[in-house]
């Protein structure tokens, strides 16, 4: 079975409606019991103000379909929403597939639901007077990619490498340059780039362009997913996972009205669980990373 199929996308249930309706009834309880409150920061979004305009409308609706009280935890990268996990300062945290597996590491925190990307994977582009033609022929060369442990800019174009044969540590040499990647190709710094497909479609939209040709494209990368803290109590993390599993329609509709999660259109609602990011974990080690930790500070 491959790992599409295993990210099974959730149907409706009669424990996830009753659950759902008993909480807005009662609240949901917490471990001590009454009603709760579930504290929800997100692994790249900068400051309170920032997590309230993207995920306003979010609250607003998540609140009414589970009866919990969302409370906003602002994470300034993956070591803080690990410290927050860690400490019991925050309940859930969504955060992307190599953020996960950090975190995962540090603090045992668990997939509570995960939202499959249309498109979501990995390309590898070049110019069209590089003479390259596929990605053996980036041996030796040089290749930008985003930022240091990024899933789609850096984890995986390194995976397609090694997949193609080539040592991203040895043979080739990878530059991190964060946004600029366009711009190190277009300057004649790097031979490639490898970033996610949607920023090489958004590099090239609105013109008729054939002078950046793609090498290759990845498989399907993991989905991001929805994290709970150790320890959260098992009916809270229950009534969550009903709220995504009987209302996601209505809650995909309110975070694609935070301008920043444009990329979750078209997203699925899927069932995974850890060794489901066991593919991750390869692809940190292809960069040289056995210790997963070192990725949250």
């Amino acid at each position: 079975m491959d790992r599409q199929t295993r990210w099974r996308r959730w149907g409706g249930s009669l424990l996830g409606a009753t659950l759902v309706a008993a909480t807005a009834a009662c609240g949901a309880p917490a471990e001590g019991g009454g009603a709760s409150t579930l504290r929800f920061a997100v692994t790249d979004l900068q400051g309170l103000e920032e997590l309230q305009r993207e995920f306003g409308a979010f609250e607003t609706t998540f609140e009414e379909r589970s009866g919990l009280d969302l409370e906003f935890f602002a994470v300034n990268d993956r070591a803080a929403a690990a410290a927050a996990l860690d400490s019991g300062d925050v309940d859930v945290v969504l955060t992307g597939p190599a953020e996960y597996v950090a975190i995962h590491e540090r603090t045992n925190a668990q997939p509570v639901v995960a939202i499959a990307r249309d498109g979501y994977r990995s390309c590898v582009y070049t110019s069209a007077g590089s003479g390259a033609r596929s990605l053996a022929d980036l041996r030796g060369k040089k290749i930008a990619m985003s930022d240091i442990g990024s899933t789609s800019g850096h984890l995986g174009p390194s995976q397609m490498l090694v997949d193609a044969g080539i040592d991203p540590l040895e043979e080739v040499e990878v530059l991190t340059v964060g946004d600029a990647v366009h711009q190190a190709l277009e300057r004649g710094d790097v031979d490639a780039v490898g970033i996610g497909c949607h920023d090489y479609e958004e590099f090239m939209a609105g013109e008729v362009r054939t002078d950046y040709p793609v090498l290759a494209e990845g498989p399907a990368l993991p989905p991001d997913l929805l994290v709970a803290r150790e320890g959260l109590s098992e009916e809270t993390v229950r009534v969550v996972r009903a709220t995504f599993q009987e209302n996601f329609d209505a809650l995909l509709a309110a975070l694609l009205e935070g301008k920043d999660n444009a990329k979750f259109t078209g997203a699925t609602l899927v069932d995974v669980t850890d060794r489901d990011y066991d593919v991750v974990r390869s692809m940190y080690r292809a960069i040289g990373a056995d210790d997963f930790s070192e990725f949250v500070g």
